[in-house]
């Protein structure tokens, strides 16, 4: 690697050091309420009637719980850890408006007892435009036009 590859990538982790920091600080979020969150989240969702089986095809629960947070991580904090493709992951489970719709119930209602309210509302905004994203995906795989309902979600 040359030395001009070498101190960009230092300055750009630098910089993304000092993002997760900024984050942190506005919000309160840390690495461990992340991990709190996704591990009771997940617990949850694995329980529920209409999204357990859908998550039944994990195999590795450990694994696969290090890698969401990892991807809260990278959503909220910025920190760079997450290195997948969601959407590839989750379009061939096809999902429906009612699947997102139970995902952000449980989720909302996990973060607000988790996260004090600021960390909760970023948490929860960032998850609703996730739903959005993934949904409207989902639909276009489909052949069918979907909107975003859940950004404006009361």
């Amino acid at each position: 690697m040359s030395d001009r590859l070498k101190a960009e990538r230092e300055a750009a982790a630098a910089r993304r050091n000092l993002l997760t920091q900024d984050a942190i600080e506005r919000t309160g979020i840390t690495e461990e309420m992340i991990g709190e969150l996704v591990t009771r989240f997940y617990g949850r969702v694995c329980e529920d009637a209409l999204l357990g089986p859908v998550f039944a095809v994990v195999r590795d629960w450990d694994e696969h719980l290090s890698k969401l947070r990892d991807f809260w991580s990278s959503v909220v904090l910025t920190s760079g850890r997450y290195h997948g493709s969601p959407m590839r992951a989750h379009l061939p489970l096809n999902l429906a408006g009612g699947h997102f719709d139970r995902w952000l119930d449980l989720f909302e209602q996990t973060a607000r007892e988790v996260c004090p309210p600021n960390a909760a509302a970023l948490f929860i905004d960032k998850a609703r435009r996730i739903a959005d994203s993934f949904e409207m995906a989902s639909a276009t795989v489909a052949g069918r036009i979907a909107s975003p309902r859940h950004v404006l979600r009361p």
